[in-house]
């Protein structure tokens, strides 16, 4: 309890020194909790990926099609339960701004939802969404954002799909949880294809990929060669993989920038380490008198050493959990700002346990010179030191 004292007491005799390195500190933490958060949300879809769920799409690249006609050819597999499809529709909202970038995915309104258990959407808005062939469903997050609601028309004009398209609001869905994402329109795949029809055959018929739902996800291998193995020799061979495996893919392609924003987050956590280490290191030099007399005193080697490193920790601590609280609010408002693109941006418990953990193990390291140095301190010495 006396070292607890002499800690607090230490810690007050430089008020303005300690203070700025206490907000040196939680900036850090603050920074490294920001960047690992981004880092997280980038690649949240692919832990939040179904396992009863596969991705079947074109073995080549995913931007070619699939011919319709698969779809009732994998529904006879073994160990198959539903089979939805769906299209990338996208095209332009209002105008090219970020803001008004959201998914826009041609879909069968018969079983997207079924597949996707996660989205949940009224039982009359999801029969209405079934009858009406212009008809769409929007996310709650695009409804807080544009203002969406039941019979609003969005207008779109088409870029992969060429011309003036409307699509009128007829349902919302939410998230089960907060993992769901609820920034997608999902539009009757027959609305596009009936065009297609008209003014682009080559398309008629086609889906952007199978999303397939399995009666045991232990059989996800299994089931994946089995429909694989059905077009191998056709014109347009087929790769089917697990969900997580496919949000992976896409993930893998920011590769670099993930990578890069890793090794930043590390860098914040070496910064903290030397501002922290020049604040320690220069209280103790400062106290190498008071540390021999508290040796002449009876003091052993381990209190003063705890003097030094439980300084070092308390100020680390300090400023990490500072830190750590600031991120949450700030994590809130990116998510807010950009909702499309982090569809779920929150803190994980992951990122508060490293960033917790680094506080400890900065305020540790930082202290070790100074302590070592104070360790082997001859008392004659150490009475000899001036300032």
């Amino acid at each position: 309890m006396k070292i607890l004292k002499l800690v607090y007491r230490n810690l007050l005799r430089h008020k303005l020194r300690n203070l700025l390195t206490i907000l040196g500190v939680a900036v850090a933490l603050f920074m490294f909790g920001t960047v690992r958060t981004v880092v997280t949300a980038w690649s949240f879809g692919v832990e939040a990926a179904s396992v009863d769920r596969l991705v079947t799409r074109h073995a080549v690249a995913f931007i070619f099609p699939l011919p319709y006609s698969y779809r009732s050819q994998i529904l006879e597999i073994s160990g198959v339960k539903t089979v939805s499809y769906a299209s990338w529709f996208q095209g332009t909202y209002k105008d090219q701004s970020f803001e008004n970038f959201f998914p826009r995915l041609a879909c069968d309104p018969e079983t997207i939802f079924e597949v996707y258990p996660e989205y949940l959407i009224p039982k009359e808005q999801l029969a209405t969404f079934k009858k009406q062939r212009n008809g769409c469903v929007v996310g709650q997050k695009l409804v807080d954002q544009h203002g969406f609601k039941i019979g609003d028309v969005i207008p779109v004009k088409g870029d992969i799909y060429p011309g003036d398209w409307e699509f009128t609001v007829v349902g919302i869905y939410k998230g089960k949880d907060k993992t769901a994402d609820e920034t997608q329109m999902f539009f009757n795949w027959e609305y596009l294809n009936e065009r297609n029809r008209q003014v682009s055959s080559f398309a008629t018929d086609q889906v952007g990929w199978y999303i397939v739902q399995i009666k045991n996800p232990n059989d996800a291998g299994t089931v994946s060669q089995s429909i694989d193995a059905l077009y191998s020799n056709s014109a347009a061979k087929t790769k089917t993989e697990t969900e997580k495996a496919f949000q992976q893919s896409f993930v893998s392609l920011s590769g670099a920038i993930i990578t890069s924003l890793e090794f930043v987050s590390y860098v914040i956590i070496g910064i903290i380490l030397i501002v922290l280490a020049n604040t320690i290191i220069m209280s103790a030099r400062e106290r190498i008198r008071e540390y021999a007399v508290l040796r002449t005193l009876g003091f052993k080697t381990f209190h003063v050493v705890g003097l030094i490193v439980g300084e070092s920790i308390f100020i680390s601590l300090i400023g990490g959990i500072l830190g750590i609280l600031l991120t949450f609010p700030t994590a809130k408002g990116i998510g807010a700002a950009f909702p499309t693109m982090f569809p779920v941006f929150a803190v994980a418990t992951s990122t508060v346990v490293i960033a917790f953990g680094f506080s400890i193990l900065v305020g540790i390291v930082a202290s070790i010179f100074p302590s070592v140095y104070a360790a082997r301190m001859k008392i004659v010495d150490g009475l000899r030191q001036i300032g």
